[in-house]
């Protein structure tokens, strides 16, 4: 069975193909998935539900960031 990653990265690429393709820039593409992934998560979630995941993301953005439960 395939990851979940890996179904959704291939499509990610062909979207990202396909907006060159017609002058958009990936940024572009970037921001139009997330906007549709909002809207899929409202449609399960409440705004304080999505609110929270979208905080998490943005507070976990940096890959160099400690973490004080992680041991050195």
């Amino acid at each position: 069975m395939a990851q979940l990653s890996d179904i959704v990265r291939k499509h990610v690429d062909a979207a990202i193909a396909e907006a060159g393709e017609n002058k958009y820039p990936a940024e572009d593409v970037a921001r139009t998935l997330i906007s549709f992934a909002v809207q899929t998560w409202r449609e399960n979630r409440d705004t304080q539900a999505v609110a929270d995941e979208l905080r998490y993301i943005l507070e976990n953005l940096d890959p160099d960031q400690e973490y004080t439960f992680m041991r050195p």
